[in-house]
This record gives C-alpha cells, sequence and structure tokens, in this order.
C-alpha cells in the first residue's frame, strides 16, 4: 500500500509521520482492496484546544472512503480517523455479502 501523509501549515516530525503511517497499515487487517492512503495533517486556525484535523482518503477499486476527525492531538484524531474507516470498511464488506 503507497501512504502519502502531506503536514498542512506545520512540518511534522518522523514520530508523528511514523505514528500515522503505522496505524494507516493496520487498515490492510480488514481489506486487502486498499491501494494507497492519502493523509491530510492540518492546523485548524481557531486557537482552541482541539484544532489538530487527520483526514484520511482511502483508494479501494469499488468506491474511495474518507474519514477527517479533530482533536487535541494529531494521534488522537488519527486513532478516530483510523477507527472511523475501519467501520465504513466493515460496512462496505457486509453490503457485498449482501447481509
Amino acid at each position: 500500500m503507497n501512504i502519502q501523509i502531506h503536514s498542512v501549515r506545520f512540518d511534522a516530525d518522523k514520530k508523528l509521520l511514523n505514528f500515522v503511517s503505522g496505524k494507516v497499515k493496520k487498515l490492510l487487517q480488514y481489506s486487502d482492496d486498499i491501494i494507497g492512503a492519502e493523509v491530510f495533517l492540518r492546523l485548524d486556525k481557531a486557537q482552541d484546544a482541539d484544532n489538530k484535523i487527520t483526514e484520511i482518503k482511502l483508494d479501494i477499486p469499488r468506491s474511495p472512503l474518507f474519514a477527517r476527525k479533530q482533536n487535541k492531538t494529531f494521534e488522537e484524531a488519527t486513532n478516530h480517523a483510523v477507527d472511523a474507516l475501519k467501520k465504513q470498511i466493515t460496512k462496505q464488506k457486509e453490503k457485498m455479502r449482501g447481509v
């Protein structure tokens, strides 16, 4: 799986990039059809505590999946986005099986 990580308005450190990459790779456990993933790490303009945004787009042959989560840290936002994508993958598989 090809993973592209973009940090918008800041430079992400190697530790954060490795964390995000590891979390996204774990989605392969739920679907072998994932071709690639594009991750955007953004800082919201608002100065409140929940200003870290993670957006993940998965390239899957049938239809791409997308999740966007906002939280206090990029790690938390990434965890929530990956959880949302796990649910979407499971739902998509059930739909294909006709459950």
